[in-house]
Formats: structure tokens, sequence, C-alpha cells
């Protein structure tokens, strides 16, 4: 029996995607497995007093206690807690604020480091100098799929022996709109007779939401678009486009949409649309399966391993092929249900409990060096 740290701080994000949503799956997975091991959730300081917002897990049935407790986490006033546990697991891709004798770190995307168009160098300077030292210091680095792995040994000194790929994991929806539903909660949301393509993710460079724009305008008036994420970096030059082309009328920014709302959209929705230049993993084209609705993505980075042969592929350069593949999805009956069908079966290949089994594997392998 060994006792593991984990840096619980992003499962109280208010708005929580990406980090967050792995951040809380993984946790409540553990605590459905069967271990030895006891578990400090740890919380700086920051976010420390809304740590009742993700409840600790709770013991199992017919255990008297639960493996999980609760720490703060926090330099320098914490300094004994690298005493308290054998292992420390960084769930947000930057090192603990201790030394601890062994270390993990979940590293999702090192888009700062492959590409200067997608972030300041400011925050270039600083994501390089944490991601460096966290996979220096770890004694396993896991990452969510084998192109994040490909690019950290590509641009950083990690060596391959210290990698595991471990992809995220989805949920099967709680809740399913009846035909009668979805298309009322469609005719709702974009009007009746209208085509829905859902967009999700933060509105920045790195999504290629332009090009996403460009194609709209080549499709018919009936197509629209649903945007959903907050403003990232290079939000201002895509607000500024649907401006100047005159598409409010066919755009709609929702902004960060809860994932009980999100849910209703992938279910409405006509398609998703997740054109990125980079990806680590791509969370939505998964959860979007899952839901039964087709995708169209990028040829490019991580998402070909996510959609598997459930999706169509395009080239994020060209937006009449982007064009193309949506209106194909939406249009050709005979495709969109193939892809329907293919989407759900490769959604159940994909669990967060799976996740927790072979992270729990890491630990064991680390705990054993």
């Amino acid at each position: 029996m060994a006792t593991i740290g984990l840096d619980a701080t992003y499962t109280v994000d208010p708005e929580p995607s990406g980090v967050a949503v792995y951040s809380r799956k993984l946790i409540e997975a553990l605590a459905e497995l069967e271990t030895p091991h006891r578990f400090l959730l740890c919380y700086r300081l920051s976010r420390f007093r809304r740590r009742r917002e993700f409840l600790r897990p709770a013991a199992k049935a017919g255990s008297r206690e639960s493996h999980f407790s609760v720490r703060l986490f926090q330099e320098p006033l914490t300094f004994w807690l690298p005493w308290q546990a054998e292992l420390f697991h960084s769930l947000a891709q930057r090192p603990p604020a201790f030394h601890f004798k062994r270390e993990i770190v979940t590293v999702f995307d090192i888009f700062p480091i492959t590409g200067d168009e997608y972030s300041s160098d400011d925050f270039r300077r600083k994501f390089s100098a944490l991601l460096r030292e966290a996979v220096g210091r770890a004694t396993c680095v896991i990452t969510s799929s084998r192109y994040t792995a490909e690019q950290l040994l590509a641009h950083t000194s990690v060596s391959a022996s210290k990698l595991r790929i471990i992809p995220l994991g989805v949920e099967p929806p709680s809740l399913t709109l009846s035909p009668g539903e979805l298309l009322a909660a469609r005719e709702r949301l974009v009007g009746e007779g209208n085509h829905m393509i859902l967009s999700v993710g933060v509105l920045q460079t790195r999504k290629n939401t332009l090009n996403a724009l460009r194609a709209l305008e080549t499709l018919p008036e009936q197509y629209r678009l649903m945007l959903v994420g907050g403003d990232g970096y290079g939000s201002e030059a895509i607000h500024e486009y649907i401006r100047s082309q005159g598409l409010a009328p066919r755009v709609q920014v929702r902004g960060y949409v809860a994932l009980s709302d999100l849910r209703t959209l992938y279910q409405s929705a006509s398609v998703l649309l997740f054109p990125s230049w980079e990806e680590g993993f791509g969370l939505p084209v998964l959860e979007a399966m899952a839901n039964g609705l087709p995708v169209v993505a990028s040829r490019t980075a991580s998402l070909p391993e996510v959609g598997g042969e459930a999706a169509l592929y395009v080239d994020p350069h060209d937006p009449q092929d982007i064009a193309e593949k949506v209106r194909r999805a939406v249009e050709d009956s005979e495709l969109r249900g193939k892809m329907i069908q293919q989407g759900l079966e490769r959604a159940r290949e994909f669990s967060w409990r799976r996740v927790a089994e072979a992270t729990l594997k890491v630990y064991d392998e680390a705990l054993s060096t």
C-alpha cells in the first residue's frame, strides 16, 4: 500500500473542460476501483475553499472508510507533503510545487512549443519551462495519444521509456432525445428547416474556426453554425470575421455551455465540425459520437487516432473540402446512418474506468522503481 497525491486543483473550475474534466473523471473512476492505495486530493490555496464543490469520493460499499482525503497544496506552507506521499501525479502538465520521491505528469498537448501562432510569446516561454521541468522530473509521463508522445520525443529531452499512452474516456449520455424532441430542439436553436453545424472548443487560432466560417459561406443558407466555447488566443479575429462578412444571422456564439446543455446540443445538431490545426486528443469528437452525432474533423494531429474510421476527415487548409464533407455528413442519409452507428461503436471503446485502470498500473509501475 502507498499514499499517492493527486493535484485536484482543477476539479473545481467553474467552467470545467479539458484538464478539469480529466481530473474529475479520473478521480471518480479511481474511487470505483479496488486498490490498497490511499489518495490525497491536493488543492492549491486559491481553490481550497471551493474543494467541497467536488465531493470527496465516498467509501465503497462494504468499506469502513474512503481511500481519499484532502490536503492543502501550497508552497511554502505545506512543505511536509513530500513526506506524506510516496508518489505525486500532476494532472495539468506542470511540475508540483514540491519535489516528491516519485512524480508522474499527464501531458495533453505541447502546441505552445510546436507553433508560435497559437499563443503569446510570454505564455510559450512559461509553458515551455514548466513542461520541460515536469517531464524531466517525472518517473513516468502519461499522454492521451501517440501523436502527443511523438511530439514530446521530438521537442523535449524525455526518453521513450518514460512515456505511457492512455487515451481519454467518454460517458454515454444519461438521457437521449426522442426524434421529436431532437427536431424541436434543433428548430428552437437554429430555426425550422435549418441544419446545425456544431463546433465545440475555445475560440482560438488553433481551432481553425476561421476556415469553418469560410466553409459556412459556401454552404446553402439553411446551414447554421453554433460556436460553443469561451474566448481564447486569436478570438478577436473570429468575432471580426463574423461581423465583417455579415455572418451574424447564420452564426451563434454561445460561449461556455454546461455539460447538461452540451449533451442537448450534441444530440440536436446535424454534425460536429472539428477542423483544428493542432490537438493532443480532441475529446469533443468522442462526446459527439457517444451522443449519436456524425463528426467531420481534420486529418491532422491526434484526430484520426481518436475518430478512427467513424469520422470524415478534411484538409484543414481547404474550406471547400470542409464544406463538402459537412454537406455529405448531413445530406447523404446512407452515409449519415453508417457514421452514427460507427461513432456509437467507437465511443464505447473509450471509458473513464479504462483510463483509471491503466493509470493505476502506471502508479504501481512507478512505485516499484
